[in-house]
């Protein structure tokens, strides 16, 4: 797997990661799906073995190396007849100094999307399933009401607070210039302009995708989390305008945290809607 690219999608939860990596599966250079284990597995191997740890002081750095790379390469080795692969992690927005270390060609794409409606497509799928312990909270005080559901998704170790805090990081990074932040209203509400623009800002050659004939689903994995339907694409791409849920006061607050919208103090490469229309 030498000669393969890799590139990694991260940004926020219920933006459009799943739908872009269904886009790009009909690239038959492509591989791209849902979250995959390489990043918790070498998180956890960095814990067992990094500095202060039982293994730090006979496991060297260019070990550590060596380990983490391999784990890349073993993980997709199913997938050498791909030029490209798509790596999804909400936590590579916090890991781009090692990714660029291992693959200093690599672009991240972060999917993003008002905060609000990120909360409000969470608490859908949370009522969908009313008979559902779901795991995204951990005890009954945390899931009593629509207040607790939301503040604790919004935690910094939580599903919502982290990415965020995460992706924050990488937009003001040293770093910003290897991530593009890709919108999900745009995404869905005209395709056909967005992705040649992901194509371009990763180096790749233009495909002809078929934005009414997309198919990805992983019941398999939303069934553990108690919330079903978290991981469905619809077959067509598009935007559906809808109400919120959400109590107006809650709406408002999470409305205000589109850090992404002013990019005067980084260098991240974004999206926008004068450049899609």
């Amino acid at each position: 797997m030498n000669n393969t690219k890799f590139h990694f999608i991260t940004g926020l939860p219920r933006s459009g990661s799943t739908l872009l990596s269904a886009i790009f599966q009909q690239n038959p250079r492509f591989h791209a799906s849902m979250t995959s284990p390489v990043g918790t597995l070498m998180a956890g191997m960095i814990n067992q073995l990094g500095a202060g740890s039982e293994f730090g002081s006979v496991v060297t750095t260019e070990q550590r190396q060596r380990l983490a790379r391999g784990m890349f390469h073993s993980y997709y080795s199913d997938k050498a007849d791909k030029e490209v692969i798509f790596d999804t992690n909400r936590m590579w927005s916090a890991h781009m100094p090692l990714i660029l270390d291992q693959f200093p060609d690599a672009k991240f794409i972060a999917c993003v999307r008002n905060v609000a409606w990120v909360m409000d497509s969470l608490e859908r799928r949370y009522r969908e399933n009313p008979y559902e312990i779901t795991r995204l909270f951990s005890t009954a005080e945390e899931r009593s009401t629509v207040y607790n559901r939301v503040e604790t998704l919004a935690k910094s170790n939580r599903m919502v607070g982290y990415p965020w805090t995460a992706l924050k990081e990488a937009f003001y990074g040293e770093n910003a210039k290897s991530l593009l932040i890709v919108d999900y209203d745009l995404l869905a509400q005209a395709p056909q302009k967005v992705i040649p623009l992901v194509y371009k800002f990763l180096g790749e050659p233009e495909f002809a995708h078929d934005f009414e004939n997309l198919a990805y689903d992983a019941p398999e994995f939303d069934a553990p989390l108690g919330i079903h339907g978290m991981h469905k694409i619809r077959p067509t791409v598009g935007f559906q305008k809808r109400a919120t849920i959400l109590p107006p006061d809650i709406f408002e607050k999470f409305s205000n945290l589109s850090f992404w919208k002013d990019i005067s103090n980084t260098r991240c490469s974004v999206i926008t809607a004068q450049q899609e229309t």
